[in-house]
This record gives C-alpha cells, sequence and structure tokens, in this order.
C-alpha cells in the first residue's frame, strides 16, 4: 500500500494502482486516472464509472460479461471505452477494487 497525490489529493492505493478506500474517489481522480492510461472521459464513460460503482457498493461480484448484459453499453463498447482491458482499466478509473477476474 502507498500512498499517491492524484489530482491534488492524497490518495492510499495498491501496488496495482487501485484506490484502497473507493470512498476517495471523484471525478476529478477518475479523470487523472484515466490520462496516465491514455483514455478521455466522455459521459458516457462515466455511465459506465457510476455502473461499477454501484454494483460494488452493492456487494456483487463485476465480469465484462454482467457490464456487458448491464443496459449501460453492450459488450463491444465496452472494448472500444476501455481499450486493452475494460474491466480492468474501467474498475480502476471508478476507484473500486480490482476485480477478481482480472489478472
Amino acid at each position: 500500500m502507498a500512498v499517491k497525490t492524484i489530482a491534488d489529493v492524497q490518495v492510499q492505493v495498491t501496488d496495482d494502482g487501485y484506490l484502497e478506500d473507493m470512498n476517495q474517489w471523484n471525478e476529478e481522480i477518475a479523470k487523472e486516472i484515466a490520462k496516465e492510461i491514455g483514455i478521455e472521459l466522455t459521459d458516457k464513460h462515466f455511465e459506465v464509472l457510476n455502473y461499477l460503482r454501484e454494483k460494488t457498493k452493492a456487494g456483487e461480484a463485476l465480469t465484462i460479461r454482467k457490464v456487458g448484459k448491464s443496459g449501460v453499453v453492450d459488450i463491444k463498447e465496452l472494448y472500444k471505452l476501455f481499450p486493452k482491458g475494460p474491466l480492468k482499466f474501467s474498475s480502476k478509473i471508478a476507484g473500486i477494487p480490482k476485480p477478481t477476474s482480472c489478472v
């Protein structure tokens, strides 16, 4: 566990860079994490991020298939929004723990 300054806020992060406390998340932190990954966030990105946060708070396990059936985005669109690791990067940007299905 390490302390990192993201969007002028000191946050606790895992060795992989995921927030330790999802309550420290805000949209500015999301934008800065996305920028580090090379993604510019749109309203559609935030729809996905908010969906992921809601499901995580409810204690639900996340999978690409589940997100694809959410009605927010389909799997193809999820890959377009978050290339090279849709669930891995969307979870990181959403400030939630790394899904167990991600390597």
